[in-house]
């Protein structure tokens, strides 16, 4: 993980990777609880659990870079196939990508588990 990023952004760019994070977890976790709710279960929500499943992981920012593009490819999937508006899952998408690229900050359990160590000798 090290490798992917030269350093994991804190203070203020911290912050806002944290709010971008915890806001698509959001509203994935509840895009999946109304589609488990609206109807009996069908195979047309399994997009929405793999989604609210990953969007845990992204909240804790564990994984980022995979767990980014995961949510990417199952908001394209759900834009795709779902009739409705695509436009907020194209939106999740794009945070999901950019979140890959960007890293997940230093408020992140991916920072505490792979961020640089300072040795005291």
């Amino acid at each position: 993980m090290q490798r992917l990023y030269s350093t994991f952004a804190d203070r203020w760019p911290g912050v806002g990777l944290l709010l971008q994070r915890v806001l698509v977890a959001i509203m994935l976790v509840r895009f999946c609880v109304i589609h488990l709710t609206d109807s009996p279960f069908s195979i047309s929500m399994i997009p929405h659990i793999i989604g609210a499943c990953a969007a845990m992981l992204f909240l804790v920012g564990l994984w980022t870079p995979f767990v980014g593009t995961l949510i990417a490819v199952v908001e394209l999937w759900v834009a795709l196939t779902h009739l409705s508006d695509p436009w907020v899952s194209i939106m999740l998408a794009t945070i999901g990508v950019t979140s890959a690229m960007l890293g997940p900050g230093a408020f992140s359990i991916d920072a505490v588990l792979f961020g640089r160590r300072h040795l005291d000798v």
